[in-house]
């Protein structure tokens, strides 16, 4: 499907025909486009456009480049924001002729959202450049949304983990652990779109350096990098912080069963002494004196009921128990 988008006094338009439109339109939006409209439109822009074969297989070294008179960046980006489970896949970001072309084939919320607000705030859309530009803004701004989401949903698990009361349930742990690893991951992903976006921003601005471009987009680069750069930070240190709490989890797991091997060593220590008092009683030897006192088996179960309750106190007046 291809989307237009002309210019229109720092705002944005739906074009109704982009190709038939082609002169007005900055940006080109391509979402799952066949070979056909590929084709269509790389012979009206002179333009080679990578296909989603070529995407993927690119390198992470090779996703940024310059072809002729066209920039080619290519940067990961996430969709189905508000679950854990993000859906990663490149968007291809091809400036050529005075003209921005996005192809893509999932939906990161920003190409829905940044139409929306650039066709009713003037976000400064004059050319591609000042497009691509206020486009990566609205990307960072969602990460960071991402980012503070995924904060708050940490700090509940940690509030979680390390409450004052909290049953004692092994259960309870291993669902906790999973939760963990699922913010581990999204982390994780996080960070790897975050790297991306970072490079295509220094390639960019580069690019913008060379040809002496708007002073004022420049600036509005740099701070973009910056603030990469500060969200980067974040997101190394939410993860260090789910590594604490991976770690605190296990160690509580592995006291919850140091708990219950102690309960039976515990047990099999109160009743060793009885077993032993009876066992001697059990043997079948002909000569034993006990077996003729009148008072022997109660002395027998005196002696193996105190047997059983010296340890038992003994272990409760050390805190074991």
């Amino acid at each position: 499907m291809i989307t237009g988008f002309a210019a229109d006094n720092g705002r944005l338009r739906t074009v109704a025909d982009s190709l038939a439109d082609l002169d007005s339109v900055v940006w080109i939006d391509l979402l799952n486009p066949t070979a056909d409209e590929e084709t269509v439109l790389e012979a009206r822009l002179e333009v080679d456009i990578p296909t989603r074969e070529e995407v993927e297989r690119l390198e992470f070294s090779g996703r940024l480049y310059k072809e002729d008179e066209a920039l080619v960046m290519t940067a990961t980006l996430p969709a189905r924001t508000d679950s854990d489970d993000l859906l990663l896949a490149p968007v291809a970001f091809v400036i050529a002729r005075g003209k921005l072309v996005t192809v893509r084939y999932h939906e990161p919320r920003a190409f829905k959202t940044f139409p929306e607000r650039a066709s009713q705030a003037n976000l400064g859309c004059a050319d591609a450049e000042s497009v691509l530009v206020a486009l990566l803004e609205a990307l960072v701004d969602r990460m960071t949304d991402i980012i503070e989401r995924a904060e708050e949903e940490v700090d509940a698990v940690s509030r979680g983990i390390f409450r004052t009361e909290r049953p004692s349930v092994h259960r309870d742990l291993m669902n906790t652990l999973q939760l963990i690893g699922r913010k581990g991951d999204l982390s994780s992903n996080i960070r790897d779109c975050l790297l991306s976006l970072q490079r295509l921003a220094g390639f960019f601005g580069q690019t913008l350096t060379e040809h002496g471009n708007n002073k004022e987009l420049r600036g509005r680069v740099r701070t973009l990098a910056h603030y990469l750069d500060s969200l980067g930070d974040h997101s190394s240190f939410l993860s260090q912080k789910i590594t604490f709490l991976l770690d605190a989890t296990l160690g509580m797991i592995s006291i919850e069963q140091s708990n219950i091997i102690k309960i039976f060593s515990i047990a099999a220590g109160i009743f060793l002494p009885p077993t032993l008092i009876a066992s001697i009683y059990g043997m079948n030897f002909t000569f034993m004196p006990e077996l003729r006192w009148e008072y022997g088996y109660p002395l027998a179960g005196v002696l193996m009921l105190a047997s059983a309750v010296v340890p038992f106190w003994y272990f409760k007046r050390r805190g074991w128990l």
